[in-house]
């Protein structure tokens, strides 16, 4: 994914692309590591978690190898363009970042685990980029689905946030706001690193662990 724009100012929504009515076509159902489903509808009881940090084919592999997550997908999300593609979600005029959606079982793993697993996954001080990858589509995001998960992000946040100044980071950048319409990928991108073992990966993290999911806090 070298070949992104590099535009680092979000798109106004007025000048947005105008996207489509319809989803795109051939996305596939089921997930290709574990075969549960990563379009609903989902089983009873499990739960919703969105998060974009930087190239979404290695964050998604991040979280689909993580106890107690049922499923994954990617896609684009916190932007205002209907149903974009890949190519126009890197043109910068979406307002979309390359996110993954985290279909998760609490009574196996909580969110809190999955945010030490977000925040440790990649540098969230770096607007608008992570490593060589810059632009809007890349940014660090949290979009949440309930007051509890609001509540989860701000407390590891805070104590991230410590631990990266403590380490000579500066200040988080991600943005964290309520969910809104997750947009499915194509096909090829789904589970990318599973068919393509040897495929591009971008992600890398600072180094800081994060406390939270571990304290239990």
């Amino acid at each position: 994914m070298l070949f992104g724009t590099k535009k680092t100012q979000m798109v106004d929504p007025a000048d947005a692309l105008p996207g489509r009515d319809r989803p795109l076509p051939n996305i596939p159902e089921t997930h290709y590591v574990n075969g549960n489903r990563i379009q609903p509808p989902f089983p009873d009881g499990l739960r919703l978690a969105q998060f974009g940090m930087g190239c979404f084919w290695g964050a998604e592999r991040k979280f689909w190898e993580v106890e107690g997550v049922y499923s994954t997908a990617v896609g684009y999300a916190g932007g205002y363009t209907p149903n974009p593609t890949y190519e126009e979600t890197c043109s910068g005029r979406t307002g979309h970042t390359e996110a993954v959606l985290v279909v998760y079982d609490p009574d196996q793993v909580s969110y809190e685990e999955l945010l030490r697993v977000f925040w440790e996954s990649h540098d969230p001080t770096t607007p608008m980029r992570q490593g060589n990858d810059v632009g809007t589509q890349y940014r660090s995001a949290i979009y949440t689905y309930d007051d509890e998960q609001r509540a989860a992000v701000g407390i590891s946040r805070e104590m991230f946030g410590t631990r990266l100044t403590d380490a000579g980071y500066g200040e988080i950048s991600t943005e964290i706001a309520d969910a809104r319409t997750f947009y499915w990928a194509e096909d090829y991108h789904q589970q990318y690193l599973a068919k393509n073992p040897m495929g591009y990966c971008g992600l890398g993290g600072t180094g800081v662990s994060c406390p939270i999911g571990v304290t239990g806090a």
